[in-house]
């Protein structure tokens, strides 16, 4: 790969090219307001939950996994390079993932009723579609070079 001098810094011909595909996911801003009012509604769940050492120990790891899906997605938004971006989404899925599975214990466990669950974990599904279909189609154009 060639690599170009800009603004005093070498960047190779994947990460400029890169800056400017990852523009088409610049126009998902939504996304990062997205993922910021998942993890202020599961802040709120968490403080909504029974003090007891269960509804703590899971709301607290669901805690910790529902918080660092947006860190993750921020960090991966800036990210210099398409494998960069694809690791930190990546993450993100990882968490995600993680915090669906807290739910479904804090539910099956009767720790908070399920109807009042059922529009958390329907976005936890659906933020788990988007990041798997970003790493595909991200993936993707990367194969195509």
């Amino acid at each position: 790969m060639m690599n170009e001098e800009r603004n005093g810094k070498m960047e190779n011909e994947e990460t400029s090219s890169f800056n400017i595909q990852n523009s088409s996911f610049s126009s998902k801003p939504d996304l990062i307001q997205r993922t910021k009012k998942y993890a202020l509604r599961i802040i709120r769940l968490y403080s909504a939950l029974s003090k007891d050492t269960v509804s703590q120990t899971l709301g607290k790891q669901l805690l910790r996994s529902g918080t660092s899906v947006g860190a993750n997605y921020r960090e991966g938004h800036r990210a210099r390079s398409k494998a960069e971006f694809i690791a930190k989404l990546g993450d993100s899925l990882r968490e995600v993932e993680e915090s669906a599975y807290w739910l479904e214990l804090i539910e099956e466990a009767e720790l908070f009723p399920a109807d009042r669950l059922a529009e958390l974990r329907d976005e936890t599904n659906q933020l788990t579609a988007i990041f798997v279909s970003i790493i595909k189609k991200t993936k993707e154009g990367r194969n195509k070079k």
